[in-house]
């Protein structure tokens, strides 16, 4: 594992070496993903919803405990807008406080229900939105303590406005006072010494990782992100304001194709869209048969690597740009 190279407000909070945070993936963020992120140096979150069976949640976080020998890690809590997919939640905290668990990525809908148990606890609260005017308002309104911004640039849901994480990186940490994480596109460790130069505390980064070693899904489904470039993704569900970044594939061509058709009816786009797709296509390799979360920063996930390795690729590039700022300053800056 690399040095610290950067003391943030973010490595301070969760009491990590580095400011690189890797969120909650649905249906990957398990046990092993989450401790290698840990045991890399940052922060990683298991993803409840993941493990909706109370038994293998528990299971789940006594083996994530395990494998970092104790160190913290973290759990994210994904609300949904369908009520009914939020009920598995309460149990799930519950069991996570229980086994000594604080700290938690929120997303999805504004945490109110969860906060008052979570900081009676004592847990740190990240919360995840996809504009700086959200993070604003959930900076100013929520008992959170960091809140992440992730750009268009991101897999999974980018939001509405599909601003880029170079954008949110000035203006998230210009208007908020408590720690700001960037995502969306983040995948080099120059982007981290920009990101951090640009007043953000930190970078949370998924589609990088998705390349890990110890990520479960099928060698096909990393192959395919390995051989990824920056523009082979693309954008779905925009019409149902739902937006995703994706890999581009038949699925997504299909669903594509439906709203270009003015479809409404939900019913025809459910076949494509349905989450257990998602875990069909990374355990059999057909990554053509599911909507797979997928980033622009799948250019940079160019070989199937253990956790660490990529951690310490990630600043060794941050090292060498801070390296390349400090020799193009001229003499009269000192």
């Amino acid at each position: 594992m690399r040095e610290p190279l950067f003391s943030t407000r973010i490595t301070k909070l969760f009491n990590i070496e580095h400011p690189i945070l890797c969120g909650g993936l649905m249906w990957l963020a398990d046990a092993n993903y989450t401790a290698a992120a840990v045991n890399a140096g940052g922060m990683g979150f298991l993803t409840a919803k993941t493990f909706p069976d109370p038994i293998q949640f528990k299971d789940e976080l006594e083996k994530a405990l395990s494998l970092t020998s104790g160190k913290p890690i973290g759990v994210n809590l994904y609300q949904s807008m369908r009520a009914e997919e939020n009920e598995v939640l309460e149990g799930h905290l519950k069991i996570a406080l229980d086994k000594g668990v604080r700290f938690f990525e929120t997303a999805g809908l504004p945490p109110t229900t969860l906060l008052p148990k979570l900081k009676e606890a004592g847990s740190i609260v990240l919360h995840k939105v996809s504009t700086v005017r959200h993070a604003l308002s959930a900076a100013t309104k929520l008992d959170i303590d960091a809140v992440t911004i992730v750009g268009a640039e991101c897999g999974g849901h980018p939001g509405l406005e599909l601003v880029s994480s170079l954008i949110h990186s000035v203006l998230g940490p210009e208007q908020i006072d408590i720690p700001v994480v960037i995502g969306g596109g983040i995948g080099h460790g120059r982007q981290l010494a920009a990101v951090l130069g640009m007043g953000a505390d930190g970078v949370l980064i998924g589609t990088r990782v998705l390349v890990a070693e110890e990520v479960w899904s099928h060698a096909e489904v990393k192959k395919q992100i390995v051989n990824s470039g920056a523009a082979d993704s693309t954008l779905v569900m925009s019409s149902f304001r739902n937006t995703s970044r994706v890999i581009n594939n038949e699925f997504a061509r299909a669903v594509q194709s439906l709203e270009l058709d003015g479809i409404e009816d939900f019913d025809q786009y459910w076949p494509y869209v349905k989450g257990a797709n998602a875990f069909d296509a990374y355990k059999s390799g057909d990554w053509n048969k599911a909507l797979l979360s997928m980033g622009q920063s799948a250019v940079f996930a160019d070989s199937v690597q253990p956790m660490e390795q990529i951690y310490d690729t990630l600043i060794d590039e941050a090292a060498a740009a801070l390296e390349r700022l400090h020799g193009l300053r001229t003499s009269k800056t000192g």
